[in-house]
């Protein structure tokens, strides 16, 4: 009798194990993130004043391929836009499979909530990723069209208060784990072209009006956080951007903003 009672409790036992494993995906997925990073940089330009910042978002994922979210970090110095300052971004769109690889189109409004008047702005993206053999890449552009707060309202002869511009950027990422360990190691390499002069709050998205800006780092999961370093660089040298002085410089000891720095960042993802 209990020869053959065991198999029959041990089969009744992994019927729900058995039943989970093949419960079909929810239609809905939320994953996030939060991080503590050494310097918020934005296309290589501090906005925390070369200063600590805690980040943090959620994303929400539909089975379609539709996904919405936000994303938030604190400023200071260049980024200053009164209130609390902090940056809040919503976003959403639509990921398709192309190919080997992956389309997406979306929208990210930059939002500065409780701080400056007409600082807010819409910026649509485009992004296609996929890997070649190890190496992850993705390419992508985001085009700004014409809005107040990426206009060209002081510091150059072009300067009008009310103006509108839009602002171009062009960006390429790659990545690659090395076998055997939890390192992943990262680069990144983009290209604004925008407005030359500082906007209704006194910054620029894209500070000089065009320049390029790059890094190079890794990840160690140490679960279940991620220790990351990047050494990141632009090429706005000083004399190419003192007409932004003294708002392109930190409000600490007037050092640029720009400047290639290493940076450091603990985070955990859900």
């Amino acid at each position: 009798m209990k020869l053959y009672l065991a198999p029959a409790v041990a089969l009744l036992c992994a019927a729900p194990a058995f039943a989970q494993e093949t419960a079909p995906p929810k239609p809905i997925t939320l994953s996030g993130s939060v991080a503590l990073v050494s310097d918020y940089r934005f296309r290589g330009v501090s906005q925390s004043d070369k200063g600590f910042a805690i980040q943090g978002g959620v994303t929400a994922m539909h089975e379609s391929g539709l996904y919405g979210g936000f994303w938030a970090s604190n400023l200071a110095g260049w980024g200053t836009f009164g209130g609390p300052n902090v940056e809040l971004d919503l976003f959403g769109g639509y990921k398709l499979p192309l190919g080997g690889g992956t389309l997406d189109v979306g929208a990210t409004w930059y939002m500065y909530p409780g701080g400056a008047k007409k600082t807010d702005f819409v910026e649509p993206y485009v992004k296609l990723g996929g890997t070649l053999g190890p190496v992850t890449l993705l390419a992508g552009v985001a085009y700004a069209p014409s809005q107040q707060a990426l206009g060209n309202w002081s510091n150059t002869p072009l300067s009008r208060i009310g103006d509108k511009e839009d602002n171009l950027y062009l960006w390429g990422d790659a990545s690659a784990g090395v076998p055997g360990t939890a390192l992943t190691l990262k680069a990144h390499l983009g290209y604004s072209d925008g407005n030359p002069g500082l906007g209704p709050n006194g910054t620029s998205i894209a500070p000089t009006g065009r320049y390029a800006d790059w890094s190079l780092g890794a990840d160690y999961v140490l679960s279940p956080v991620t220790l990351g370093i990047s050494y990141v660089d632009t090429d706005i040298s000083r004399a190419g951007s003192a007409y932004l002085l003294p708002n392109f410089s930190s409000s600490k000891d007037g050092s640029p903003i720009a400047g290639a720095k290493v940076l450091f960042s603990i985070s955990a993802s859900f």
